[in-house]
């Protein structure tokens, strides 16, 4: 064992409710994560299902806030598309009626617009005039993003007048 696995402190379940809290008011959180953090305290199994229920009551733990925020917070700052965000919705193990809830926050308009923002960006030339192999590359870039593969060739088949 290494030192630092030896020092491993163990909260109470009450000290571990404050900790927990001020986790969760620091940023939205979903369950599973807050979860894993109160095992990594020591908590045992019946200790962390108190605590999460808890955590629900008093509002600090909301899954359809944390959805909600994840998903506009990752389509903003990182320009995520929806199948990425799913993706990693469902590995925080968000369920699927909230992830449909949460992607309803983000406008088509506003969706389109980012991707044309990421595609100008991204080439600096007009699309009509990208090779084979650099519009292949583009495609990957996008897909890579999370964004649908029907939307990425519509945008690019309507926006041949594009300039880099």
């Amino acid at each position: 064992m290494d030192e630092a696995s030896k020092k491993k402190k163990v909260l109470t379940p009450l000290a571990a409710l404050r900790k927990a809290e001020s986790y969760c008011a620091y940023q939205e959180r979903a369950q599973q994560e807050v979860r894993d953090k109160l095992y990594d305290w020591g908590l045992h199994m019946e200790d962390v299902e108190q605590t999460i229920s808890k955590l629900i009551e008093s509002n600090f733990l909301n899954e359809e806030r944390f959805a909600k925020a994840y998903v506009l917070g990752k389509f903003r700052m990182q320009g995520w598309g929806k199948i990425k965000i799913v993706q990693q919705l469902k590995l925080k193990r968000i369920s699927k009626p909230l992830i449909q809830i949460a992607l309803r926050e983000i406008d088509l308009d506003d969706y389109e617009a980012k991707l044309t923002g990421i595609i100008e960006k991204k080439i600096d030339k007009p699309i009509a005039k990208l090779s084979y192999q650099e519009r292949s590359k583009l495609v990957r870039y996008l897909m890579g993003k999370g964004y649908e593969t029907d939307l990425i060739f519509r945008m690019l088949g309507n926006r041949d007048d594009l300039d880099g």
